[in-house]
């Protein structure tokens, strides 16, 4: 994760909502990057806004929302937004896994043909479904 941010020091509508997503996820649980574009998609429905960016393209589906995160995601807790498979992020693994163990995120062992012995998220038990304690929405 870069984290450097946009150079014109403002970030793109999108990658502002994609952020705020990654940044109500509670330590412990991960989202994967579709259910971040469907959350937003929601999101979109619900205020009744077009579902487009500033530059009039549609906002996109996981491939965006990982993009956002591969730009901008070093300032919030990129860890938590996940592949569907919950294998982790490659080349940021092993900072991914200190963050998991720090924060209880099941993990599964990795299977004993993997090379690299990295464990993978449990994702039936550590997904998020975007619900506060009190099961409302933010």
């Amino acid at each position: 994760m870069s984290g450097t941010g946009d150079m014109a020091g403002e970030l793109p509508a999108y990658a502002e909502r994609v952020l705020a997503v990654a940044e109500l996820i509670p330590a412990g649980r991960v989202m994967t990057y579709g259910d971040v574009a469907e959350w937003l998609a929601g999101e979109a429905q619900d205020e009744e806004l077009p579902a487009q960016d500033g530059g009039g393209r549609g906002v996109g589906g996981p491939r965006q929302v990982g993009r956002v995160m591969a730009l901008y995601g070093g300032a919030v807790p990129w860890w938590r937004v996940v592949r569907a498979d919950g294998q982790l992020l490659p080349g940021q693994e092993l900072r991914a896994l200190a963050h998991y163990r720090d924060e209880g995120t099941p993990l599964r062992t990795a299977p004993q043909a993997a090379e690299d012995h990295i464990p993978r998220l449990d994702m039936r038990r550590a997904r998020w479904d975007g619900r506060l304690a009190d099961g409302a929405a933010p």
